[in-house]
């Protein structure tokens, strides 16, 4: 996967948690699809990448970039025996983690990336981070 804001990290399926929550790669450095929801490029509904913002020394991961994206900006998808998906970001938003609305992994409608990583306040007594940044983009126009 690959940005105008130099996101490049390797893909890898993910599924859920025992508590129900969408899990995420360990290592910072790779991004997680959502395999239970659409493939990126799929022709509908919303494809969902996450990863790390950092690593347990502080150190940035690769999904830190999500921080400087801005709509326009373009996404591209790397996969394996298939052109590239591109997208073009339409929206970023903050949300609180435990408000995370579920049309986030939607399987129908007109199809979209959705990129989520964790977002301040980080309060360590609490879990770590309280909230998701969330980048939604669009197919790229034809």
């Amino acid at each position: 996967m690959t940005r105008d804001v130099g996101l490049d990290a390797p893909v890898r399926p993910v599924g859920v948690t025992g508590q129900g929550a969408m899990a995420v790669p360990a290592d910072p450095a790779v991004a997680g699809w959502y395999r239970f929801g659409p493939a990126p490029g799929g022709p509908q509904g919303s494809a969902v990448l996450v990863g790390h913002v950092d690593g347990d020394t502080g150190a940035p991961g690769e999904f830190a970039a999500l921080y400087d994206v801005r709509p326009r900006a373009r996404v591209e998808v790397r996969r394996a025996g298939a052109e590239p998906a591109v997208y073009r970001v339409v929206s970023r938003s903050t949300v609180a983690k435990v408000g995370l609305p579920s049309s986030t992994f939607r399987r129908t409608g007109p199809p979209a990336l959705t990129l989520i990583t964790c977002a301040p306040p980080f309060v360590p007594e609490e879990g770590g981070y309280l909230a998701n940044l969330v980048v939604t983009a669009e197919p790229w126009p034809a």
